[in-house]
């Protein structure tokens, strides 16, 4: 019996302890929830700010229009008045680009063969010898090496430029041209977008104000009375062109 006592004894040792570990969970309060996780940050994709540095090369062509006078104080009739010049332009293109933040430095020339032509019938041109015939005036070419300022929106890229220009202009009447050289200004601006990493392509303006010349020669203006006429010509263009440049 003894035995049997003290096995009994032994069970009920190790099974209170049981007991009393669950009655005392079962008042504990629930274990908190853990912490919700954070979500993920999320890191847009940026694109990468287009580069407008580097140098370049392209063509160019459009359009130019202008007025052209010609005044002589020996002629009885005084002056043509503005009369009206148009034709085309095309041509190539040279330049290099600087880039800070922003901001585009740069500086560019370029070389177009033109086409543009106007004439006028008046008194003023039957006066100077050749009875009724046409004051006319031409330009066959024009280089301008301009410096530009812009600022660039990413692929896009507003300027404006100046700088110097020359060109050829002919004069003459009844279609008898003689040719001179002359040097000027020209400003304007543009946008120009960026196509590809190395292809950007443009549409500007540019207004182009050359020296006077003159038409003093015999043959190709005739007399004012007794000695060859000395008739002085103006001539100012505005051009507009599309251009599409290739940057190394």
């Amino acid at each position: 019996m003894t035995r049997f006592f003290v096995a009994v004894a032994i069970g009920l040792a190790g099974l209170v302890p049981g007991v009393l570990g669950q009655a005392l969970a079962a008042d504990l309060p629930e274990p908190a929830a853990p912490p919700p996780r954070a979500p993920a940050t999320y890191v847009p994709t940026v694109a990468p700010v287009y580069n407008w540095g580097g140098i370049y090369f392209g063509v160019n062509g459009g359009y130019g229009f202008g007025k052209s006078e010609w005044t002589d104080p020996n002629n009885a009739f005084g002056s043509t008045g503005n009369f009206n010049i148009s034709g085309y332009a095309a041509g190539a293109t040279l330049g290099a680009n600087f880039q800070v933040d922003a901001f585009v430095f740069g500086a560019e020339g370029d070389f177009d063969m033109m086409g543009i032509d106007g004439k006028t019938s008046n008194a003023f041109c039957a006066n100077v010898g050749f009875g009724a015939a046409e004051c006319e005036t031409k330009q066959t070419w024009l280089s301008t090496l301009r410096a530009r300022f812009g600022y660039a929106v990413d692929r896009v890229l507003f300027y404006g430029t100046a700088g110097g220009a020359f060109g050829n202009i002919e004069t003459g009447v009844a279609g008898n041209l003689t040719s001179s050289t002359k040097v000027g200004w020209t400003a304007g601006a543009g946008v120009e977008a960026a196509l590809a990493d190395h292809w950007t392509a443009r549409i500007e303006y540019l207004f182009v104000d050359l020296q006077d010349t003159t038409c003093n020669t015999a043959s190709a203006c005739g007399f004012d009375g007794a000695v060859p006429a000395n008739d002085t010509v103006k001539f100012s263009t505005s051009l507009i062109r599309l251009g599409v440049d290739y940057k190394f």
